[in-house]
């Protein structure tokens, strides 16, 4: 599972000084859930995420991660999830299949165990038409379904994804949708990080709603509804990340 406490983060700034990107923001996410983290661009969305991935460091606070702290246990933590960011590029030269290949070396897995894992991914994705292809011949689509199997290989517990379906055309950006909804049918610990209302509605067990470097509100989609005394996410959003609240 994963446990944020307080998790803050302070970047300096040569002309506007401090700011605060992330303020005491404190969630937790369980086995079998999609956590959808929703926010504006600027929000503090992905450096929330990037502290629970231990690509940076938390100012203040801590958060656990598939049981491992994120100051103290980087290195397991980081070997216990997979992280997907549309900042990762692919390197041209390899095809999709020696991508996949090379990272499930890196997370040390043995030559049967990585064409075992890539076949299975490649044809939950719906990749072998490119298998064979190199990544520079590969549509966005595609080398988004590479950096998803990438992800995979080593079979991780905890699974974030930070926008994983920008940028893409509607029928990829489905069958993501549809493979995130699998991760959470297999029992693994998924943050979903979107300003998309509508894949959070379809895709998401509880929301947090983050404005400002802090989370404003979190809860079921009814229990917003409820709350708010909204029809719909985009209304519960508006009211929450509005001036003065």
């Amino acid at each position: 599972m994963i446990e944020a406490r307080e998790l803050s983060k302070v970047f300096t700034d040569k002309k506007r000084g401090q700011i605060s990107a992330v303020d005491r923001v404190s969630f937790t996410c369980v086995p079998g859930e999609i956590y959808g983290l929703l926010g504006a661009n600027g929000a503090g969305k992905t450096t929330t995420l990037r502290m629970l991935a231990t690509i940076l460091a938390p100012t203040s606070g801590t958060a656990t991660v598939a049981g491992f702290d994120v100051v103290r246990e980087p290195e397991k933590v980081r070997a216990n999830i997979g992280f997907l960011s549309t900042a990762t590029a692919l390197y041209d030269r390899l095809t999709a299949f020696e991508t996949v290949e090379y990272f499930g070396q890196l997370y040390g897995l043995d030559s049967a165990t990585i064409k075992q894992r890539a076949d299975e991914l490649f044809k939950a994705l719906d990749m072998e038409e490119f298998r064979d292809r190199r990544c520079a011949k590969l549509s966005t689509g595609m080398k988004q379904k590479v950096s998803i199997a990438r992800t995979l290989i080593h079979n991780p517990s905890v699974m974030i994804f930070d926008e994983p379906t920008s940028g893409l055309d509607v029928m990829t950006a489905r069958s993501i949708i549809e493979f995130i909804r699998q991760c959470r049918e297999r029992g693994k610990t998924v943050i979903f990080s979107t300003h998309v209302m509508t894949e959070v509605e379809k895709l998401c067990d509880r929301i947090g709603i983050i404005h400002n470097g802090k989370l404003r509100t979190e809860g079921t989609l009814e229990e917003m509804r409820g709350r708010y005394r909204k029809e719909s996410l985009e209304e519960v959003f508006v009211e929450v990340s509005g001036d003065g609240r």
